[in-house]
């Protein structure tokens, strides 16, 4: 399981939204970045605190680090359990609805060593403007309670994370699905922009947002 990151380059630097889920997807990142001929970044916003879009963050010890106040709790609690492959494998016998997700988490690193969960070093509550212009938002929502988006005006791009899918699936319940109302709240905030980029999925431009907003309300 992994995250799609964006990389955002402006006249404050360069900002990287979301770490990768593991020190291998980071090192792929780093290249990538390399291979751009674009400074490596400076600045790592959390869309929010799910293991495939923060654990990379022990690769990049020279970032700032910044994401929501509630995600930040939920990372500095976790920093402090025994992650290994037997610790994984015993909280799936304890929650066999974890298995998805710890499965995945084990098949991420092929070594824990030097592995750390990284909390933020800056906390925000509600909204945020970095230096450049890129503006975060807390939107919350049933996937994650620290679910942010990252809008980029210039852009006119808008980073969605996972904040309108459902609830993890150890938590999901029959009938769970996308979060239309975020979605309509979203289209409705961020009119303007051009494109919206989730992080599991292809980005979207604004008209496939409207045209699955009228198939719902039909």
């Amino acid at each position: 399981m992994q995250g799609c990151v964006a990389v955002v380059a402006d006249a404050g630097g360069t900002l990287l939204v979301d770490a990768g889920n593991s020190r291998t997807a980071a090192r792929r990142i780093r290249a990538a970045v390399r291979a751009a001929g674009l400074p490596l970044p400076t600045r790592l916003v959390y869309t929010h605190h799910h293991w495939d879009h923060t654990w990379g963050a022990c690769a990049w010890p020279d970032v700032e680090i910044i994401g929501h106040a509630a995600g930040a709790r939920i990372l500095a609690a976790e920093a402090d359990w025994p992650w290994s492959e037997a610790y994984l494998r015993g909280q799936v016998d304890a929650n066999p609805r974890l298995a998805a997700s710890f499965g995945a988490r084990a098949r991420a690193m092929p070594t824990w060593e030097g592995f750390r969960v990284v909390p933020p070093d800056v906390e925000f509550a509600d909204t945020l403007e970095l230096t450049g212009g890129v503006h975060l938002h807390h939107v919350g929502g049933r996937h994650a309670e620290d679910s942010t988006v990252v809008a980029v005006p210039d852009s006119g791009v808008l980073l969605l994370g996972d904040c309108c899918y459902p609830p993890p699936l150890h938590l999901r319940a029959p009938g769970d699905g996308v979060d239309l109302r975020l979605i309509r709240r979203l289209a409705d905030t961020y009119g303007g922009y051009d494109w919206f980029v989730d992080s599991h999925d292809h980005p979207k431009p604004r008209a496939a947002l409207h045209r699955l907003l009228a198939a719902d309300a039909d």
